[in-house]
């Protein structure tokens, strides 16, 4: 998997590196480290120190660069003083490593590992190479782990976040192309019989107008939910109750007035209380089943049956259209396939297809126990 992870230095944590490295190396400009001739190697020794401290500043924008030139400054600085190592350039290659991928900042740590290792023999001081060299790829590999920490962290964030979004969508789409479909039946109902019956007319334009204030209700109402999950939410916006099966015949009733007869037969859910998110699920399905068979199906009849007498509630919904194209739906994610995808976070499966005695079936099965 591509390492996208952008890892940035605000200008605060940038002067709080340097505010570090000035402190780290204090102890080199106001002491006189033993093997450091006086006064030009003490002059050296702090305009090293100077470099790495500066660099530091411009570590946001130029990482590589900062790196190298740390590198080069610590070479002199443990050459000169090897007591003291390679100043704060184990720092710099760890911040590096978190900085960029492991790729890109592998060099930081192989110049690292050559410095450690090289400075310390140059100057005759090979007995603490090891431990420098350890040092080294430490430093890289803690800035390596950090790095990947983070990543994961926000990964995990944008999944939640699309895997929000998806949610949002789902649930507007299931209330918006419902009653959508139901106004467009509706309007077109009172267009035909206008001039004929116009008491007729005016009750479908009453529905019409009784749908579309339906429509908003539960849209406000999702969108109330959605606000009360923001931690910075007014406690009074408050959390109204999603729809579930008690709320069918709100929905079934429309469609009446639109021309299709539905019926609903129920077993075993008088005597046991289903979980909301279970109900939500099974509404939305039965929800959506019925916008394509207005929108596809041609069909006079739907029959919707619940069955909750075992451990799962199954929700069938069979009509006698004679329409298709119901299976392959644009924009992924609604229509069968949306309910596919509700039922399965919810636990369960869906099928869906021409029946074999006419028309066409969608059978859903939701666990009403949550999986051990």
């Amino acid at each position: 998997m591509p390492d996208r992870f952008e890892a940035t230095l605000s200008p605060r944590w940038r002067a709080v590196l340097v505010g570090c490295a000035l402190t780290l190396l204090a102890p080199v400009v106001l002491l006189t480290p033993e093997g450091v001739p006086a006064p030009a190697g003490r002059a050296a020794l702090i305009a090293l120190v100077a470099v790495q401290a500066g660099a530091v500043w411009w570590m946001g924008e130029r990482p590589g660069a900062v790196t190298a030139v740390a590198l080069v400054a610590g070479a002199g600085v443990q050459f000169l003083s090897p007591e003291i190592g390679p100043g704060i350039a184990l720092v710099v290659v760890s911040t590096f490593a978190w900085l960029r991928p492991a790729r890109a900042s592998l060099w930081g740590a192989a110049g690292a590992l050559v410095l450690t290792t090289v400075a310390p023999w140059a100057s005759g001081h090979g007995e603490g190479a090891p431990l420098w060299a350890a040092a080294a790829l430490l430093a890289w590999s803690w800035g390596a782990l950090g790095r990947s920490r983070s990543a994961r962290r926000e990964a995990e964030a944008r999944r939640v976040m699309v895997e929000e979004r998806a949610r949002i969508a789902r649930e507007l789409h299931d209330i918006l192309a419902h009653t959508v479909s139901v106004m467009v039946v509706q309007a077109a109902a009172a267009d035909d019989v206008f001039d004929a019956n116009p008491a007729r007319a005016r009750q479908a334009l009453r529905d019409l107008e009784t749908s579309g204030r339906q429509a908003l209700t539960e849209v406000r109402r999702f969108l109330r939910t959605v606000r009360a999950l923001d931690p910075d939410a007014d406690a009074d916006a408050g959390c109204a109750p999603q729809p579930g099966l008690a709320d069918l015949g709100v929905l079934t009733e429309p469609l009446a007035a639109a021309g299709l007869d539905v019926r609903v037969r129920a077993e075993g859910l008088d005597d046991r209380a289903l979980p909301p998110s279970v109900q939500l699920s099974a509404y939305r399905i039965v929800q959506e089943s019925l916008t394509n068979v207005l929108r596809h199906a041609r069909a006079r009849t739907a029959d919707i049956t619940l069955d909750a007498t075992g451990r799962q509630l199954v929700v069938e919904v069979r009509d006698d259209g004679t329409g298709g194209g119901r299976l392959t739906v644009p924009g992924g994610g609604q229509g069968i396939a949306g309910m596919r995808e509700r039922a399965a976070l919810a636990g369960g499966s869906l099928d869906a297809g021409p029946d074999p005695a006419g028309g066409f079936r969608v059978r859903a099965r939701l666990p009403l126990e949550e999986p051990s």
